[in-house]
């Protein structure tokens, strides 16, 4: 896509997208827990997207693309987009097809299976997603819903931030994202546009929208893999987000895999939420780098049992 392309991801956009998810979407709250501000010292609202469907913000953009596709579908995609688009194709009536690296956690693999989409697990280190889906295109005749980069997701995305807007008190100037290729980050900074400032947050090794706005031009990470927080691991910002991220978004702030196990053990605690550490990493960056009253987005609740426990583990120790 090109710059064409992007110049119609607008607030109508997003306004039309918010039409056609009513009825099917929730309305997520916005959350806040008195006993973690008094802990902390300021206030932190958390956009609650682990109570989506599917568990995550992805259903969002995945439904609002899905709906203005013809024919069958097909996704890539660590987890959270692979559901979202499976319900989404089911609600609709289509089949997906859905490529997924074969490490990503099991109860990602296991809840798109049960949503009626058909899984290619492929070597995340080894081979490439986006050929294995380009092929499987091809021989299918399958059409291509891709999880950042395409207007109708970011557009889908950004109603979250439409919510944000409506329930957000106006002493909060800043939101936190959870942020890998920038769709949900770049939605919410539509939405949010004249209101808020959104700042992307990302794991450290995997900062690369921090490292790209920072540079003023896409940067790429070294590793393709290796964090706890594996819904926000990408190679770089995409193509369509990244002059969005530029133009609406302050500077990126990195946190570590134990801040957003921490995180999720705080969220846990005082607001009874589970939360997956990609989800939980905005939660982190207000918990451990940000010192105001600020809103997070909680994107995603995903995890397997034995990362759930080891974060409520680690927050008794």
């Amino acid at each position: 896509m090109d710059a064409a392309a992007l110049s119609s991801v607008t607030r109508d956009d997003i306004a039309a997208a918010a039409d056609r998810l009513r009825g099917h979407a929730v309305r997520t709250p916005l959350l806040n827990a008195p006993s973690l501000d008094d802990a902390i010292g300021r206030r932190i609202w958390i956009k609650a997207e682990c109570l989506q469907k599917t568990g995550s913000f992805k259903f969002r953009g995945a439904y609002n693309a899905v709906s203005q596709t013809v024919g069958d579908v097909l996704a890539f995609s660590s987890g959270n987009h692979a559901q979202g688009v499976a319900l989404a194709a089911r609600m609709l009536g289509r089949q997906a097809v859905i490529v997924m690296p074969s490490d990503a956690p099991e109860v990602k693999i296991a809840n798109t299976r049960s949503y009626g989409a058909e899984v290619v697990l492929y070597d995340r280190a080894g081979e490439n997603r986006e050929d294995i889906g380009a092929r499987l295109v091809a021989d299918r005749g399958l059409a291509l819903v891709r999880p950042y980069d395409d207007p109708r997701v970011i557009a889908g995305q950004g109603t979250c931030g439409l919510e944000i807007a409506e329930d957000l008190p106006e002493t909060v100037s800043e939101v936190l994202v959870c942020c890998g290729g920038g769709g949900l980050t770049s939605g919410v900074a539509l939405a949010l546009e004249g209101r808020a400032t959104v700042r992307p947050v990302e794991p450290e090794g995997f900062d690369d929208v921090a490292r790209s706005l920072a540079a003023g031009e896409r940067q790429t990470n070294a590793a393709l893999s290796g964090s706890l927080c594996d819904a926000i691991l990408t190679p770089t910002p995409g193509e369509l987000t990244f002059p969005i991220l530029q133009r609406l978004c302050g500077p990126g702030l990195v946190i570590t895999d134990a801040e957003a196990l921490r995180a999720m053990a705080l969220a846990w605690q005082h607001l009874r939420i589970v939360l997956e550490p990609g989800g939980a990493a905005a939660l982190a960056a207000a918990l451990f780098h940000h010192s105001d009253d600020v809103a997070v987005v909680a994107s995603g609740g995903n995890v397997d049992r034995a990362v759930f426990t080891q974060a409520l583990a680690g927050s008794a120790g």
